[in-house]
């Protein structure tokens, strides 16, 4: 059993440090996993989709908005090989199609286009005549625009988007990389440019997020615990800001859950903070019900006070992934266990 579960918080001379380092070993960092999520798009189907965009246009010869819709009607996913090409995010791209063709794309609806072309990647879409498409043929006329016209900015302090070993004059750039490929040290300095994975990053940033509260929720559902888990700045009786879970409910609160997945120290200390708050409410009001923490991530390993000061507001209840099965059996959340 880990010893913060049983140590005497209302000792003054309890040894903080134990309890510290208990917690820290537990925690690991998740930067270098990610959920796939459904709209995620491997490296074979991406490569279907460029070859559909390099037949359609007779290898980059022959690059116009028909040419590049024909391809994207066959693979959709070319859609996003188009896009990746121009270097562009949704949003970009968005905001370039509505400034040179008028037709009005908002980053939304950018966002929702890329994301349903990337759940059914290879589905044949013919394009028609709705909103939806009439907005993906402007985003393809302002694309191709755009990379017909390559670079042109002449002024040395600034750095053009298509400044790309592939764009940078156009289509006279794009068609012997896209013949003879381009030498590793010139792909490894444009990875450093955009980052790796940095736009599956942002698409499944809600779905990291979550994995706290989803451990949360496997626990509480498995035992067949009562639970109200709150929305996002919903505002909850008695409370300056709501707690992400209450068991059973507000009314008659027996516990109350923060759960956090930080990789930031400053994320993890406002997370720090909003316990403390949690526990002076209580405190404040009399009552006697449980304020726990639910953690993860590398952000919280990296300043020790901030963890004594979790492990006090919580009287040590504070649960990571690999404890999270002592959720129930830990707090008074046993108390309305309706599954053994």
């Amino acid at each position: 059993m880990p010893l913060r579960f049983e140590a005497n918080y209302a000792d003054p001379a309890l040894a903080f440090d134990p309890l510290v380092d208990e917690v820290f070993a537990e925690l690991k960092s998740s930067f270098l996993e990610m959920p796939r999520g459904d709209g995620f798009v491997d490296y074979a189907t991406f490569e279907k989709g460029y070859q559909a965009l390099k037949r359609s246009t007779d290898a980059f010869g022959n690059v116009t908005p028909a040419t590049v819709a024909a391809s994207i009607e066959v693979a959709p996913i070319a859609f996003v090989v188009f896009r990746a090409i121009l270097g562009f995010t949704p949003p970009e791209w968005a905001y370039v199609t509505t400034e040179m063709t008028g037709l009005t794309v908002g980053q939304g609806t950018a966002r929702s286009i890329d994301r349903k072309v990337r759940v059914q990647p290879l589905k044949p879409r013919p394009l028609g005549a709705t909103l939806t498409d009439r907005r993906i043929r402007a985003m393809i006329d302002a694309g191709v625009k755009t990379l017909l016209a390559g670079v042109n900015a002449e002024v040395p302090t600034v750095l053009h988007r298509l400044e790309k070993a592939d764009t940078k004059e156009g289509i006279k750039s794009l068609q012997p990389v896209a013949d003879l490929g381009v030498p590793y040290p010139v792909l490894l300095y444009e990875r450093f440019q955009g980052q790796p994975f940095a736009s599956h990053r942002n698409s499944v940033s809600g779905l990291v997020g979550e994995v706290v509260e989803g451990a949360i929720k496997d626990v509480l559902t498995a035992a067949k615990v009562s639970f109200r888990e709150t929305k996002r700045a919903e505002r909850i009786t008695g409370f300056d800001q709501a707690p992400d879970f209450i068991i059973p409910d507000e009314f008659n609160p027996a516990a109350l859950i923060e759960a956090k997945l930080s990789e930031d120290d400053g994320t993890a200390r406002d997370k720090v903070a909003r316990v403390q708050r949690l526990r002076t409410l209580r405190d404040q009001a009399g009552q006697n019900y449980d304020v726990i923490a639910c953690i993860a991530g590398r952000g919280f390993k990296v300043r020790r006070e901030d963890m004594r000061r979790l492990l006090q507001a919580t009287d040590g209840k504070v649960f990571t992934l690999s404890t999270m099965h002592l959720l129930i059996d830990q707090t008074r959340i046993h108390e309305y266990r309706s599954r053994g």
